[in-house]
């Protein structure tokens, strides 16, 4: 049977993805503190390098980070890591637990992000109890040596068919933001526009502001 995810409003505006590894070798912890303080609605913990032990200070420093702000915490990958560390929540790819599995063992408000590419994924996600689906990559990016093509197009399609909030990701950056937005988005997820900017707040306050514009 479809599980029927209640809609989040909180999935909104600007999403930066934290990931100690596109940071310019600056502290993850602060490049995420000036993310909230430059606007940033939710944030995902995203390191593919380190053990999950080995990540747990940092992450529940940034959860404390994200409560402060009134800010969503979501743990790429990893429901366990997630629900040990407090996090909101946890965005899974298309290979890592199906949302159905992971619906199983989480909290009933628990949020279950995951990656789709078409609306045939995005559907699936939704019916198996995704909170929100995202759709990229939008734009060409190097932040994830692996991605699959799609384009704001596409999103406008996932958008029309799908009850979630619609999350655009990939290659985003203030030059393209706008076309995103325009597709429907409710929210951006970026990486490299803010965690790789030579100013960290003043890039997520810019790409912020483009919400209220």
């Amino acid at each position: 049977m479809p599980y029927n995810a209640p809609v989040d409003e909180r999935i909104r505006r600007l999403y930066v993805i934290v990931d100690p590894e596109q940071t310019r070798g600056r502290d993850a912890v602060e490049v995420a503190r000036q993310a909230l303080e430059g606007g940033a609605s939710l944030v995902q913990w995203r390191d593919k390098s380190r053990d999950k032990g080995e990540q747990l200070p940092q992450l529940r420093a940034v959860r404390d980070l994200c409560r402060q702000h009134g800010a969503l915490l979501f743990v790429n990958d990893h429901a366990d890591l997630a629900l040990v560390a407090g996090a909101d929540g946890v965005h899974l790819g298309q290979k890592d637990l199906p949302a159905a599995a992971v619906r199983a063992f989480v909290p009933a408000n628990f949020i279950v992000g995951v990656s789709t590419n078409n609306v045939e994924e995005a559907l699936c996600a939704q019916a198996d109890g995704a909170s929100y689906v995202a759709v990229g990559a939008l734009f060409s990016t190097t932040s994830k040596a692996v991605t699959r093509p799609a384009s704001p197009d596409r999103l406008r399609e996932v958008k029309a068919a799908v009850s979630v909030p619609v999350v655009g990701i990939g290659g985003i950056n203030e030059s393209n933001v706008d076309q995103v937005l325009a597709a429907g988005a409710d929210a951006v997820a970026v990486i490299s526009a803010v965690t790789g900017a030579d100013d960290v707040l003043a890039a997520a306050a810019r790409l912020a502001g483009r919400f209220q514009a």
